[in-house]
């Protein structure tokens, strides 16, 4: 059985090993997605597709976890795949998904006693919302049919650092100070150092060993040779979030400006007020 009861302190050798440690069934979700949950079971009759969708989109583990329902269902079903939350909760139905999501672990509770680790977990969750803004802003801006999707992959492309606070987070702590200590270092190499992996690894294989929507997963591969439109897209939309979390002066932003300039067909000046746009809705 996957362990959910208690944390990693000593990094499993290899990526299969890793992978076990993780079940999306027993994934916590943020406080406030169980809160609205549990008022919206209460009158399951006013709630449609669309008005639950917006109460989980943001919550990147609640995502995971519906998705990976759906896809589980739908295995050896011909059709395409439910790439968005709210296709997902259109092919499930509503009464349904109160009967397989009951009440909801929570990260808050998780990591009661780990106040440094739930700062860190918040810290990463903020960055992947703000790229999901970025991602469909530019998404929207390139009149992209599949905004909703590049806004769930931007959302998720971090999902395993978020695993990492919740699953070890004595870990993920050394991690954060290592690169405090050493700006220049690079995060692939620290995580292979301590965690015998790179979590982009982790993340790809899990969304594989969970049937995550195939145009999902091929947007967020970061290793792909001829990157297209979209996940150029999602790649600028991190960068930007990365680069600007403290802040617009961060020295690699004129770089991101230029790419991003270059994606959407807009001079450079545009493209920064764009960006400002979007940062500030």
């Amino acid at each position: 059985m996957p362990v959910t009861s208690t944390f990693i302190t000593r990094a499993p050798h290899d990526l299969a090993a890793w992978a076990a440690h993780f079940d999306h069934r027993t994934l916590p979700v943020l406080a406030e997605t169980a809160d609205t949950l549990e008022e919206m079971r209460a009158n399951e009759d006013a709630v449609d597709a669309h008005l639950l969708a917006d109460a989980l989109v943001s919550d990147p583990l609640m995502t995971l976890k519906l998705l990976a329902h759906v896809a589980q269902l739908r295995r050896g079903r011909e059709g395409s795949d439910t790439e968005t939350v709210t296709e997902a909760l259109v092919m499930l139905g509503i009464p349904p998904f109160f009967r397989a999501f009951g009440p909801q672990p929570t990260v808050e509770d998780r990591l009661a006693d780990h106040p440094e680790a739930l700062a860190g977990f918040r810290r990463v969750l903020t960055r992947s919302r703000r790229a999901a803004r970025f991602a469909i802003g530019f998404a929207v801006h390139r009149m992209d049919h599949d905004a909703a999707v590049i806004h769930e992959a931007a959302l998720l492309h971090d999902f395993a650092e978020l695993l990492l606070w919740l699953q070890a987070p004595a870990l993920a702590l050394a991690i954060e100070r290592r690169q405090r200590d050493d700006p220049a270092l690079r995060s692939a190499a620290v995580q292979r150092e301590l965690l015998h992996i790179e979590l982009q690894a982790l993340e790809h294989a899990l969304m594989q060993a969970w049937h995550l929507p195939a145009l999902l997963v091929q947007i967020t591969d970061a290793q792909a040779h001829r990157p297209t439109p979209q996940m150029r897209n999602v790649q600028l939309a991190i960068r930007v979030a990365r680069h600007s979390a403290q802040g617009w002066d961060d020295a690699a932003l004129p770089d991101d400006v230029s790419d991003i300039a270059a994606l959407l067909n807009l001079a450079p000046d545009a493209a920064q007020r764009l960006l400002h746009e979007i940062d500030s809705d």
